[in-house]
């Protein structure tokens, strides 16, 4: 009566169930399952799937092991323990892995009196592996993909770009400062180049606004005629000096103020560097921009609280300049005309050595440049030749011929 009354609760206990993922060709699983099967006597363990025919993957006995009616799919791949029915352990161990085990797996309890009880219900999905050689074609491609994308990225950086780094030697004639951008611009749009301070270029209602540009920049700069059609709102930038190192911003305004585009190019332009032995002749100090510059334009060359040079009203001003540099100096006859304000140097010294800034100003345009000169001094000179000569003669030495004369 009491294995009765037992068995009867057990039949209607709760089921357990759960999912297992395995891959094709992992050496073993353990299909957990466990009752407290010593309450009974003379018990049968089943473990079988529905969807099989014959269903039955696995059969415990209290005599042992009966696999007479086993699906052949799990000949010789599946185990228990052989103290099973004693410890309630009802654990499968199925081996050798294949795609044909996915599937539900069913172990159940059957009586002397052929009741039954389903105890757990298990999902086994067995997958397959990944092959190598399509994992190596799958890392191939990645990296195919990755170039492809890099060298696009590469092409059409501007497009994308908030900012940008320019950097360029000093004495180029012209530098673009690239914006661009694949909005779809109105054609009442206004371009804005800036710096941090002052208006690069304005381009509005259809043209240039060459009035409202700082009269540093005033006839160095220009755009794309069809820039809002195309996209393309670079700048390019004329005569760059060192002064022009900044930050600029591309910033594209609608009629009604909104900001569509606003990307920033930072320039840097190297100051000239000039490198002469004293007792040279001369040295130029170079310095060109735009030609015809204005008439009442003054131009001074200067180093520290020194005037180097000075043009002014047409016509150097030899009263103004340091006495150090007087009947030194010389600039073109057609400065302003040629937009050459290039400064020659008589006879420099090692004294002359300093950072020369020179400045063109007048009413509507200015201009700057720094040209770095270093003067090396003639001992300088001497030792750096001497030092040559050691070092060529004690590497390379002359061999004296036997017929020579000594």
């Amino acid at each position: 009566m009491r294995t009765a009354l037992v068995f009867a609760m057990f039949l209607h206990g709760s089921l357990q169930v759960l999912t297992e993922v395995k891959y094709v060709g992992d050496q073993f699983i353990l299909l957990p399952c466990n009752f407290h099967t010593f309450e009974f006597d003379d018990l049968t363990v089943v473990w079988s799937r529905s969807d099989l025919s014959p269903s039955t993957v696995h059969k415990l006995v209290t005599k042992g092991t009966e696999l007479t009616d086993q699906n052949q799919l799990y000949k010789g791949r599946t185990s228990m323990e052989t103290d099973a029915l004693e410890t309630g352990e009802l654990t499968l161990n199925l081996t050798n892995l294949q795609w044909a085990d996915s599937g539900i797996y069913t172990c159940a309890i059957r009586s002397s009196k052929g009741e039954e009880r389903r105890v757990t219900d298990i999902e086994l999905l067995v997958k397959e592996q990944f092959p190598s050689w399509a994992t190596a074609l799958l890392l191939f491609l990645v990296l195919v993909l990755l170039v492809v994308v890099g060298c696009l990225a590469y092409r059409f950086r501007h497009y994308f770009m908030s900012d940008y780094q320019v950097e360029i030697d000093s004495g180029v004639e012209t530098v673009v400062l690239p914006c661009k951008t694949p909005v779809v611009l109105p054609q009442d749009a206004t371009v804005k180049w800036k710096d941090r301070y002052r208006k690069v270029h304005v381009f509005k209602n259809g043209s240039d606004q060459p009035q409202e540009q700082d009269r540093f920049f005033r006839t160095r700069t220009k755009v794309n005629e069809d820039l809002l059609k195309t996209g393309d709102l670079s700048l390019t930038l004329k005569y760059p000096t060192d002064g022009d190192t900044s930050t600029y911003t591309c910033t594209v305004y609608s009629s009604d103020g909104d900001v569509l585009v606003n990307k920033r190019v930072k320039l840097s332009v190297k100051a000239c560097q000039l490198d002469v032995d004293e007792g040279a002749e001369s040295v130029l100090l170079p310095f060109r921009t735009t030609p015809e510059l204005p008439g009442n334009s003054d131009v001074e060359w200067s180093i520290l609280n020194k005037m180097v040079h000075v043009y002014t009203k047409g016509s150097d001003q030899p009263e103004e300049q340091d006495q150090f540099y007087r009947n030194r100096t010389k600039m073109n006859e057609d400065l302003l005309t040629s937009g050459d304000l290039s400064l020659t140097l008589r006879q420099p010294t090692e004294g002359d050595s300093g950072d020369y800034k020179c400045i063109l100003n007048s009413r509507s345009i200015w201009r700057v440049k720094t040209v770095r000169l270093t003067v090396k001094g003639r001992s300088q000179v001497q030792d750096q030749t001497e030092d040559t000569s050691n070092r060529s003669s004690s590497t390379d030495p002359t061999p004296l011929m036997a017929d020579q004369p000594v």
